[in-house]
Order: C-alpha cells, then structure tokens, then sequence
C-alpha cells in the first residue's frame, strides 16, 4: 500500500516517527535502532509496511528494505503479529535472526520479550526454508556521543516492557562496549542479552 514514506523529521518519541509529508503529518512505528539515525528537522526517507486492522491503521518504519521484508516475512509465522515482528526486529538484525533460524538457535530468538521457548521453535520451524542465508551486512547507528545512546537504548528496553530500573542497569552493564561511536542497535541487543541472562 505505502512503500515508503519521505519527508522532515517533525517529531521523534519514544516508540515512533512523525514526518511531515507534504504538510501531512503521518506517525511511523520504529524500532529504536531506527529512531536512533532521525533527527527532528532534516531528511528522512524510511520503508514502510502499513497493517489495517478492523479498528486501526498502522504505519510501520524502517533502517531499510531488509529490516521491512524481515518484518513482513515473520508476521507469516503463526502467533506472530506486528508488535511481537516489531519487537523480533528491534532485538536481532535481519542476518542474526537468519543465522539464528538456520542453526535452531532457541535460545537466540528468546531474548526476544514475548517470544518462549515454544514461539521460538515455532518460528524456527516455519520460516526455515524461507528467510535465506545471512547477508553478512552491519548496520551502525551513530549515536552522536555519549548522552543519546544511553537515552536511546534505555527508552527502548522500556518500550520493549521493561521496568525503567532494569533498563538503567542494562545501559550501565553495556556502557563500556559504547566506544567513540556508538552503535545503537548493537547496544540495544546487548543490553536485551544483559537482561535475558539476569
């Protein structure tokens, strides 16, 4: 329906995007790794997967074509649904999630809040044939110092249903991977393996 959308960064929140179409203003659903590379008043051209619902239209956005056919693709497996896709894309990158279904990587997919032991070998089973090999591709976000990976990554796990104190140990517990230039989807699926262990 909508393939992608492009337009000014007019807001970002917690969970989602609003760009400024053509002085319409539509709200994208986006993973934090992908709210991460949006700045309020520049650019941003992100591909969207629209879900219509009986009560609900919703647009969901974007890093790229990967993460969008990702996202579609996992939505065929039975139980889940485009929350439970969302939350599978925000934790594992598409070529985690492809190396963690062709080896029967449970305990992979279960880091991933609202997906047990029997969603994970579920999704296993019915998406092996179909997701393909690993690209061998990276995505790095660039956070832009110190301060903005931290909000980001800790907003995330609480987006993701996590309490904000254990969010603020998980950012304490991946702080030292951040670097100079902090990846914040790498950080993010950290920091959701700090708190699947805990």
């Amino acid at each position: 329906m909508i393939a992608y959308v492009r337009g000014e960064v007019a807001a970002v929140t917690l969970s989602s995007a609003v760009l400024d179409v053509g002085g319409v203003g539509l709200e994208l659903m986006c993973t934090p790794g992908t709210l991460a590379t949006l700045r309020t008043g520049q650019q941003a051209t992100l591909p969207t997967s629209m879900v219509v619902r009986e009560d609900s239209m919703t647009l969901f956005g974007f890093l790229d074509e990967d993460e969008k056919a990702t996202f579609e693709l996992v939505q065929t497996a039975s139980g889940v649904g485009p929350k439970l896709a969302q939350a599978i894309v925000a934790v594992l990158a598409p070529d985690d999630l492809r190396r963690a279904v062709a080896s029967d990587d449970v305990k992979t997919l279960t880091r991933v809040p609202g997906v047990g032991q029997k969603g994970a070998q579920r999704i296993i089973l019915e998406l092996k044939d179909r997701l393909g090999a690993p690209a061998g591709v990276r995505h790095a976000v660039s956070g832009g110092g110190p301060a903005p990976w931290r909000d980001q990554v800790h907003q995330g796990l609480v987006g993701l249903g996590w309490s904000t104190r254990d969010a603020e140990k998980a950012v304490e517990a991946v702080a030292p991977e951040a670097g100079d230039l902090p990846d914040v989807a790498a950080l993010l699926r950290a920091a959701l393996r700090t708190l699947s262990r805990g």
